[in-house]
C-alpha cells in the first residue's frame, strides 16, 4: 500500500534482475498486446501464438493497476474471463478449466499489474514495485506461502515500467477489508502466514536481501521513522479523529510516539514479512478452503509475529479476535513448528504478537498520509484503525513495548 515512499525505511533496491524481452514493458493496457502475449508465453519453453486478447480492469488500484487478460489463442477459441464476486476484487481472480486446444494448457484468462496510470503515484513508489518483483523472482520458490502462479515478472532498470502475469484466480473472491473475515478465513490466513516466516526464520541472508520495502533500521534510521510517524498520527487525528474518538486518538497517538524504540527492539527474532498482511490481499476459494495471498509490495525483514497481530488487530471484528486471537496465535505457533522452526514457545510467540500489535496504526497511518485517497480509503482505515487500537488497549501491547525497551 505504501511501499516506495520515502518516510525513513531503509530501502534496499540493487540486484533486483530486470528481464529484457524483445518487446518493451507495457506501460499501460493498451501496450498489453497479442504479441506481448505471445512473446512472454513462449519464453516459459514452448512456443505461444496468441491471436488477440481482451484488457479490463480490476480492482482500485492505489498504487498500481489490475487488469484481467482475456487471451485467445491461435487455432482455438477464447475461454470467457471468470466473473468476480464483486466490482473491487484485486489481482489473482480468475477464471474456468484449462481449455483443451490451449497449448501447454495455458489458462484463457491472466491478471497483470502494472504501474499505477498517475506518473507521481507511480514515482513514489517504484520501489514498492521492485520489491514484488524481487520476491517472485527470487523468493516465491524458497517460500511455503499460497500466491497465484506467477507466468512472467518484468521490470526496467529504473522500475518505473513493470509487469506482473498472474494466473487468474476467479472464482476466489477477495477478502473484504470493511467487513472484517470470519473464523475460517482466520485460521486459513494465519497458518498460512507460517509458510512465509518458518522457511526465512533468522536466517541472515535476508537481512540485506536485495529488493526488500523494510529492512532492519540503524540507530538513525529508526529515529527518523519514528519522527515520521509522530507526524502521520497527527495527521491522521486532524483528518479523521471525528470519527475514531478519544480513546482511539489518544491509543494512536501514544503508539505511533512509541515507534522508534519499538522497531529498535533487539527481540533476536526475525524473517521475512509481508508487510500488509491484511484481508484485501487474500484470495479465498468458494469453499474457504484454500486460500492465496497477493500484493508483496511491501516486502520486508522484521520480527514476524508484526504480520500476524496486523492481520488479527485490522481484519477481525473486535468482538470475535477477542473471542479467538488465543487459538489463532496457537495455530499460527503450530504452523511454524511444523515448517520447522525450533527453540520458540509458545508463550514468547504470544508476547510477539502483543509486541506487534503497533504494526498496525504504524502501516494505516502511513498509508492514509501517502497513499493515494478514496472515499472506500478513508472509510477502511478508519474501520482498520478502530479495530486496531482496541486490539492495543485489549492486550496491553503499549504496556509491554514500555515494559520490553525502556
Amino acid at each position: 500500500m505504501v511501499a516506495g515512499t520515502d518516510f525513513g525505511y531503509e530501502f534496499c533496491c540493487a540486484g533486483v534482475r530486470p528481464v529484457t524481452s524483445g518487446t518493451s514493458v507495457p506501460r499501460y493496457p493498451h501496450d498489453v498486446t497479442s504479441e506481448w502475449l505471445s512473446e512472454v508465453l513462449s519464453a516459459r519453453g514452448e512456443p505461444v501464438e496468441v491471436a488477440s486478447v481482451d484488457v479490463v480492469p480490476v480492482g482500485t488500484g492505489q498504487t498500481g493497476a489490475t487488469y484481467r487478460v482475456t487471451a485467445r489463442y491461435a487455432g482455438g477459441s477464447a475461454m470467457l474471463a471468470g466473473v468476480g464476486p464483486r466490482a473491487g476484487e484485486g489481482e489473482g481472480k480468475p477464471g474456468p478449466p484449462h481449455e483443451p486446444d490451449n497449448p501447454g494448457e495455458l489458462p484463457g484468462t491472466f491478471v497483470i499489474k502494472l504501474p499505477a496510470g498517475d506518473d507521481a503515484v507511480r514515482d513514489r513508489v517504484v520501489l514498492g514495485y521492485r520489491s514484488e518483483c524481487a520476491f517472485y523472482q527470487d523468493v516465491a520458490d524458497r517460500v511455503r506461502i499460497p500466491i497465484p502462479e506467477c507466468f512472467h515478472c518484468e521490470i526496467n532498470a529504473d522500475a518505473t515500467e513493470y509487469a506482473l502475469l498472474l494466473a487468474d484466480r476467479a472464482p476466489a473472491a477477495q477478502g473484504d477489508q470493511i467487513a472484517g473475515c470470519d473464523e475460517q478465513q482466520a485460521r486459513l490466513a494465519v497458518t498460512a502466514l507460517a509458510g512465509l516466516h518458518a522457511p526465512t526464520w533468522c536466517g541472515e541472508e535476508w537481512l540485506t536481501f536485495p529488493g526488500l520495502a523494510m529492512t532492519q533500521l540503524d540507530e538513525a534510521g529508526a529515529k527518523g521513522m519514528g519522527d515520521i510517524a509522530r507526524m502521520c498520527a497527527d495527521t491522521t487525528v486532524d483528518r479523521l479523529g471525528g470519527q475514531l474518538g478519544d480513546a482511539d486518538c489518544e491509543t494512536l497517538t501514544a503508539a505511533l510516539g512509541l515507534i522508534t524504540p519499538w522497531v529498535s527492539a533487539p527481540l533476536g527474532r526475525f524473517a521475512l514479512i509481508h508487510g500488509d498482511y491484511r484481508l484485501d490481499n487474500m484470495l479465498f476459494s468458494p469453499d474457504e478452503k484454500q486460500i492465496w495471498v497477493v500484493d508483496w509490495q511491501t516486502l520486508g525483514v522484521g520480527l514476524a509475529a508484526r504480520d500476524l497481530a496486523y492481520f488479527t488487530a485490522t481484519s477481525l471484528r473486535p468482538e470475535l479476535r477477542s473471542a479467538i486471537e488465543a487459538d489463532l496465535v496457537a495455530a499460527y505457533h503450530d504452523a511454524l513448528l511444523g515448517h520447522g522452526v525450533t527453540d520458540y514457545d509458545r508463550e514468547t510467540c504470544w508476547q510477539d504478537y502483543r509486541f506487534g500489535m503497533l504494526q498496525a496504526p504504524l502501516i494505516c497511518a502511513f498509508g492514509l498520509v501517502f497513499a493515494t485517497g478514496t472515499d472506500r480509503g478513508d472509510d477502511m482505515f478508519v474501520t482498520m484503525l478502530r479495530r486496531a487500537c482496541q486490539a492495543i488497549r485489549d492486550l496491553g501491547s503499549l504496556e509491554l513495548v514500555r515494559e520490553l525497551t525502556g
